[in-house]
């Protein structure tokens, strides 16, 4: 079997669990982060400072935490999308990305819904933390694949999708473990034994894998279409 066969078995299960998220399909509201001094990254949509206490509306209820424990509050990463992007595989770098696919063993889907994530194809997309390009490499991991133009998007799409790699090795082929890592960092997710408790981070697992879930029913539907006689 090869990787990017694997790598669909992979996807396939998860259309068997899609449940165990909830509300995996519903696209949440694009809200702010509050940054506590722990480092945890609180996704919420209001915020109230009382003298030493903070009252962080989430989803489901409030979060009552001391005003000294609340760093800042930022607001989300949001980057315009280009035209003609609808399609995951479809869009204008559908070259590049079959292209990385071939030559790193990672299913081309999944190196678009991730771009799709990161950026929204954009190219020139830069975020609060300095991410930068198609799959907002990080200056470091941008060095670490030997990416010279990290704009130019078949540098930046070969490195993420290297990148992407080499966490499915690092997690024998986890798929919820190298997303998480991806957007988090292997790091958070060592010090937490799997997906951090970041909203931001659940909600970009959630979305990615209910995408590739999508695509495998969708998939499977055609494959069952009638001919017509």
């Amino acid at each position: 079997m090869t990787k990017i066969s694997a790598q669909r078995s992979f996807i396939l299960a998860l259309v068997a669990a899609v449940g165990t998220f909830g509300g995996f399909c519903a696209a949440p509201a694009r809200a702010d982060y509050a940054v506590l001094r722990s480092g945890l990254r609180l996704h919420i949509t209001g915020y109230e400072v009382s003298g030493e206490r903070a009252r962080l509306t989430v989803e489901g209820g409030i979060v009552d935490v001391a005003a000294s424990e609340l760093v800042s509050v930022e607001p989300e990463d949001t980057f315009p999308a280009l035209p003609a992007t609808s399609a995951a595989t479809q869009g204008p770098y559908s070259r590049l990305i079959h292209a990385a696919a071939e030559k790193h063993g990672v299913d081309e889907k999944l190196i678009a819904h991730v771009i799709a994530e990161e950026s929204n194809f954009n190219p020139r997309a830069v975020s609060r933390k300095q991410a930068l390009g198609l799959m907002q490499l990080l200056p470091e991991t941008a060095a670490h694949y030997s990416v010279l133009n990290v704009f130019d998007p078949a540098q930046n799409i070969d490195a993420g999708t290297h990148y992407l790699k080499d966490l499915l090795a690092r997690y024998s082929g986890n798929l919820v473990l190298a997303l998480a890592a991806y957007n988090a960092g292997p790091e958070m997710v060592a010090r937490y034994g799997g997906i951090p408790p970041f909203a931001e981070t659940q909600l970009y697992v959630k979305r990615i894998t209910a995408k590739l879930a999508q695509d495998v029913a969708d998939n499977v539907q055609v494959r069952h279409i009638p001919s017509k006689n």
